[in-house]
């Protein structure tokens, strides 16, 4: 079976995504900033993006690269530094991964990937575009986020020109029991002190973990995927239903108001814009792709994660 290279291998997507490949019979290998993070089914190979540096035999023994790294976007206040890193951590990183696989094209005895998956976001959209329905095709924002993802796939789009199939995979809001947006949005509602944000009709496009990492199963596994899709389940729902979905499966009440604009711009500066603006965005294309979401609704989603 192929050998598949994954950045931010260690993260929640890159966990889950490790094991479903080495339960298929795949070869997994991460690039890591330290080999602290040693598994014994897995071979570790170091980078460093400052100092351009990438491990030899990292990429001339994969298969296929899978690239997840990136600083968390809503995991701290977004400083002028802060800002920096979320950019850096992308835009950096793929350059440096496109640059050292040119330097490698020279050598025509290595083996190099044949195929480039690259995680995006659906915040290219913009941080608030109301109910309209966006496909891959909608245009991008202008916003920072929006900015970011952006000049990152500008990176991607070049893998194209090293002749090897390139996916761009723009990812929701992932669910998970492990981390990421869920335990954030049902810790007031297990405490009873439950709301929707701002308005609450900003539109969240979620997926469940496990469907998005199928997702990038299918880009390695189908032949035909190339370009970008959005990886997002079918059916998106606003904050409010989101918290009453939530509040639902925990068998929580609900009687507080919405939480106003103005408390969460105190709270959180710049980034309020994740919270209280959102997107609705189309599955379709992935789905024409002929992939099949285990979990299409909300609820059952929640029903799976929430035990």
């Amino acid at each position: 079976m192929a050998n598949i290279l994954i950045t931010g291998g260690s993260g929640l997507v890159g966990s889950m995504l490790t094991n479903k490949l080495l339960k298929k019979g795949y070869q997994v290998s991460w690039l890591s900033r330290s080999k602290k993070q040693k598994r014994s089914d897995i071979t570790v190979y170091e980078w460093d993006i400052a100092q351009n540096y990438i491990e030899k035999g990292a990429l001339e023994s994969a298969d296929v690269l899978i690239h997840l790294a990136g600083a968390g976007v809503a995991d701290e206040r977004w400083t002028t530094e802060r800002k920096r890193q979320i950019r850096d951590s992308r835009i950096l990183s793929t350059k440096l991964l496109y640059d050292t696989l040119v330097q490698l094209k020279y050598y025509p005895s290595l083996s190099l990937p044949k195929i480039v998956i690259g995680a995006s976001a659906i915040g290219i959209y913009g941080l608030n575009t109301g109910n309209k329905l966006l496909v891959e095709q909608s245009p991008s924002a202008s916003d920072f986020l929006a900015t970011v993802v952006k000049d990152w796939e500008e990176q991607l789009d070049k893998f194209a020109d090293l002749q090897v199939r390139a996916v761009r995979i723009r990812v929701g809001v992932v669910l998970s029991d492990k981390g990421g947006a869920l335990p954030k949005l049902m810790l007031p509602v297990k405490l009873c002190v439950g709301a929707a944000l701002g308005n609450g009709s900003q539109y969240l496009s979620w997926i469940h973990i496990d469907d998005l990492c199928e997702i990038f199963i299918q880009a390695i596994e189908n032949q035909s995927m190339q370009g970008v899709f959005n990886g997002v389940a079918p059916n998106p729902v606003t904050n409010r239903e989101m918290t009453q979905k939530i509040a639902k499966v925990l068998h929580r009440p609900l009687f507080l108001p919405n939480i106003p604009e103005g408390i969460l711009n105190l709270a959180m500066g710049e980034m309020v814009g994740i919270v209280t603006g959102g997107n609705r965005v189309s599955s379709e294309k992935i789905q024409q792709a002929g992939f099949q979401f285990r979990f299409n609704f909300l609820e059952e989603a929640l029903k799976d994660l929430i035990k």
